[in-house]
């Protein structure tokens, strides 16, 4: 039990260069709420709903993260910062990460059937602050959900979600291999579409700020004579 605890720090301490000791990491938000969570799940599984529940509010009201009893969750999970909320069905594997204000959310069956409304996240993948994961879907192994990235179809293994309707995009194999990338998306990496487009504009209007000039520095050398060119309003 407390070599599984110790490496379970161990684990957050690799994902997080805050905390300088152990004992840091057990002040955690996220540790505390998965350990009641462990708890809360216990009593879901022997059918003590009422109890798990109670223990559920009491965890979210301390902790400011809500897991439902029913979610299952694997080792190594780590919630940063928290504000995050996990609904019943929700399958969670081994070494997440989970920044904050996360939603791994449900759809709402129109049979009245409950089932499967809640999202699989499978090992290793990395969910970035403000994300929503909504519905049945599966997302694979090593999956990069960006920041606030609105997930609602399946990822594949190893992808880069990103925007509003989430699209994957491509990234380096060298990125693709790392163990950890914190906040799930590459900080130099282009990832959205527009940002080539406004790097070739910004380009092209500094190119003809110097075509400009060097037109007005001809037409002055030709013609001395002539004022040159002020912006404004004249006096």
């Amino acid at each position: 039990m407390l070599e599984r605890l110790i490496a379970y720090l161990d684990s957050i301490k690799e994902r997080d260069p805050a905390p300088r000791t152990r004992w840091e990491v057990l002040l955690y938000p996220g540790v505390w709420a998965l350990g009641y969570h462990r708890v809360a799940h216990w009593l879901f599984e022997a059918d003590l709903f009422f109890l798990a529940r109670l223990v559920n509010h009491f965890s979210r009201m301390v902790t400011g993260i809500d897991i439902h009893p029913g979610a299952r969750i694997g080792r190594n999970f780590f919630i940063d910062h928290g504000f995050t909320v996990i609904g019943e069905t929700a399958h969670i594997g081994d070494n997440v990460t989970i920044y904050q204000c996360v939603t791994l959310g449900g759809t709402n069956p129109t049979n009245g059937v409950g089932g499967k409304r809640h999202p699989t996240i499978e090992d290793d993948v990395i969910i970035g602050s403000g994300a929503q994961v909504i519905g049945p879907i599966t997302v694979g192994r090593r999956a990069r959900i960006g920041a606030n990235a609105v997930v609602t179809d399946e990822v594949p293994e190893g992808a880069t979600m990103i925007g509003l309707k989430a699209r994957s995009t491509l990234m380096p194999a060298e990125e693709w291999m790392r163990e950890f990338m914190p906040y799930g998306t590459p900080c130099d990496d282009p990832c959205e579409p527009s940002r080539d487009g406004v790097e070739r504009l910004e380009s092209e209007l500094a190119a003809l700020r110097a075509e400009i000039a060097d037109l007005r520095a001809a037409q002055q050398a030709a013609d001395p004579q002539q004022p040159t060119q002020r912006s404004g309003t004249a006096d």
